[in-house]
């Protein structure tokens, strides 16, 4: 190792060739690698400048690990080094890419010779630098590789610029394209928009020529069925057609306009095809530059549809206060006649042979019977009346209805039926499908005086969710007559109950909303279309079942129900004076019959009783234990236990499943009829059955 200077003179010299001064000069940074620490100061005396970062290794070892960090201008790399010498040094820093152009100048007192010197440029060296070393030579040699590295990272860093600068320019003009495309979208959006919503924009004189337009878009033609033109070339075309309820109104808010600046109209128009449509005009004042009024900007909004349902939730509101009303009534209704109704059952059988008193108590059984088909059918209305519902083939079904409705309907009245081929099957009531058909059979006699034409037709339909709650497959039945038809405002409350057009006395009312709650508890929908003079078609729709149709082959009627000695009924029911006539028909049929007032009185029985076979419970009684409670009970802890439920009312809200019902009011028979099936079912009877169904029916 030689010294850099052979003088301390050599190391206190300033470099005499003044650095380049850049605006913004790039840092320069240059590695000196020498083992001994006095010429890596000396060198650092000698290259310090503005924008030149000297940085120094002590051998080969640290000079590699610089260069992994940091990017040069120029290397000062001494020849003769401990472990690793320069020329290996240099090689290693050639080989790698990012470092392999860094100028390298090799420091050395020894290896003069040419064979040394073209070791060194093989190695990578663009210079060597002969120690005892002029400052001055080596300043110069420094600046010239630093001058390099400067413009060439100006160069580069301008490169970076402009490529900066041009991607920026590609990303402006891509945002713009964007955003011309966004616009162009949202125009087109905005005018398949108005295009596609009822919806008319307009301009109109604000002087009194009733309002003759001065421009209107195309939408216009599409809601009312008039070309623009039509509104543009009469004056008084707008107002011709306002519906007369509503012209004087109208206009008056118009003449206010002028002073309120904005005015919102709903109103009827009479469009093209006849039709009134309800429109919603909502109008602005538009002035000039000076503050006069100039002329009237507005949007016409067809509101048909709106309106509509409207008037059809107002209806549903209704139809759902007078049904909580008329159950509410039922049940009650329901409760009395299951008193009168079977002690009549237990007169019948008392006064027997008696020639004056059976027609009388006959008299008031089919008085009492009324009655309860009027409950029945305000239950079916606001559909509290639980459905016995069984897969039907209409097909198979409409034939002897059909006979049916000709018996009763008289010879005046042509009946025909219609039925298309593969009809689905449909899950209803089947009494309840039957009595609604003969309903409106009933109401289309009562329509044609005269007589007529009923057409009856069936086919399959599918409903969409604006008219049902589950959307799919539906089987139609339209009956249609020939009769006298029925005005708007007739039409809006037909499925009312109580509501009638027939003279006092000759009709309840009752009829079509009994149809009306039957199909709504099915899952159906309903529709009638009717005008005076022109007849009346009503459409039920059911849902299809996906099940195999029942047998509609009529019941064999039992003469008998065998019961016997020994079998013991819990009767549960919170009415006094109906659990005693409960008691007695039991009792009458040859049942030992013991009772409770609450279910949990009945739970406590049941306890400790073991002879119970059969429990008759009503389903609603007040606190404690329900009868459908009760029932679960039973069928926990005593599965042997059959239960029959009776009831004259059921809320939304009860679940009655797996569980016999049987409906209040009911007959001595209908009870016996389904104690007899319970029975039959739990075990085979036993041999000193008596039978009594004979003696229940008499």
């Amino acid at each position: 190792m030689e010294h850099i200077g052979q003088s301390p003179q050599d190391l206190d010299l300033k470099p005499q060739v003044p650095a380049r001064t850049l605006s913004n000069p790039v840092l320069a940074k240059i590695l000196v690698v020498d083992d001994d620490p006095r010429n890596l100061i000396a060198a650092e005396e000698i290259l310090r400048g503005p924008g030149i970062e000297i940085i120094k290794a002590d051998c080969g070892e640290a000079a590699l690990r610089e260069v992994l960090k940091h990017d040069f201008a120029a290397i000062l790399l001494d020849v003769q080094m401990p472990r690793l010498d320069g020329y290996e040094v240099a090689g290693l820093i050639r080989n790698r890419p990012r470092s392999s152009r860094v100028p390298i100048l090799f420091l050395t007192a020894f290896n003069k010779d040419d064979m040394h010197v073209f070791r060194g440029y093989s190695a990578g060296a663009v210079d060597y630098v002969f120690k005892p070393i002029e400052p001055l030579i080596l300043k110069s040699k420094v600046d010239v590789f630093v001058d390099l590295y400067r413009k060439t990272e100006e160069i580069r860093r301008q490169g970076e610029e402009e490529r900066r600068l041009l991607m920026e320019n590609l990303r402006v003009r891509s945002e713009k394209l964007k955003t011309e495309q966004a616009l162009r979208r949202r125009e087109e959006h905005q005018s398949i928009v108005l295009e596609s919503l009822p919806i008319a924009l307009y301009t109109a004189s604000v002087r009194e020529d009733h309002r003759q337009l001065h421009f209107t878009n195309e939408s216009i033609e599409r809601i009312t069925g008039f070309p623009p033109k039509a509104f543009l070339e009469s004056p008084d075309f707008w107002s011709s057609r306002l519906h007369p309820d509503d012209r004087d109104r109208v206009l008056t808010q118009l003449q206010e306009l002028t002073d309120q600046g904005t005015v919102t109209l709903e109103y009827r128009w009479t469009c093209a095809d006849g039709t009134e449509r309800f429109f919603l005009d909502q109008t602005m004042l538009m002035h000039d530059d000076e503050g006069r009024p100039r002329e009237f900007f507005g949007m016409w909004f067809d509101i048909t549809e709106r309106k509509q349902m409207e008037q059809n939730l107002l209806h549903a509101s209704k139809l759902e206060a007078v049904g909580r009303l008329t159950g509410g009534i039922a049940h009650d209704f329901n409760n009395m006649l299951s008193v009168v109704i079977g002690n009549l059952d237990l007169l019948q059988r008392a006064i027997k042979g008696n020639a004056k008193a059976e027609p009388r108590v006959r008299m008031a059984m089919e008085g009492a019977q009324r009655c309860a088909d009027l409950t029945h059918r305000l239950l079916a209305f606001s559909r509290r009346q639980p459905l016995q519902v069984s897969i039907i083939d209409v097909g198979s079904l409409m034939p002897g209805l059909l006979e049916l409705m000709r018996r009763t309907l008289g010879e005046h009245i042509n009946v025909s039926l219609q039925i298309e081929e593969d009809i689905y099957p449909i899950e209803v009531d089947r009494a309840q499908l039957e009595a609604a058909l003969l309903n409106l059979a009933v109401n289309a006699r009562d329509a044609m005086a005269e007589g007529g034409d009923l057409s009856i037709a069936v086919g399959t339909q599918i409903l969409d969710e604006s008219k049902v709650e589950n959307p799919g497959d539906f089987v139609s039945i339209s009956v249609r007559d020939t009769g006298t038809g029925m005005a708007p405002e007739v039409l809006q409350r037909v499925f009312e109950p109580f509501f009638t057009t027939k003279e006092s006395g000759k009709g309840t009312g009752l009829g079509l909303s009994m149809v009306y709650g039957f199909v709504q508890q099915s899952h159906g929908h309903v529709e009638i279309e009717s005008a005076p003079n022109e007849g009346t078609t009503i459409r039920i729709y059911l849902p299809r079942a996906h099940g195999t149709a029942e047998s509609l082959s009529e019941k064999q009627t039992r003469d008998t129900v065998p019961f016997g000695a020994g079998q013991t009924v819990l009767v549960v029911e919170d009415n006094p004076a109906v659990r005693q006539v409960a008691i007695s028909t039991l009792s009458s049929l040859g049942f030992d019959v013991i009772e409770a007032e609450t279910g949990d009185e009945a739970a406590t029985l049941l306890k400790t009783d073991d002879r119970v076979r059969l429990v008759l419970s009503d389903v609603r009684m007040p606190g404690g234990l329900s009868g459908i409670d009760l029932a679960q009970i039973i069928r926990k802890e005593k599965p042997h236990v059959q239960v029959l439920l009776t009831t004259g009312y059921v809320d939304n809200e009860e679940t009655i499943e797996d569980v016999e019902l049987l409906y209040k009011p009911y007959r001595a028979t209908d009870l016996a009829e389904k104690i007899q099936a319970l029975l039959e079912r739990s075990q085979p009877l036993a041999p000193n059955v008596v039978p009594l169904l004979a003696a229940a029916s008499a």
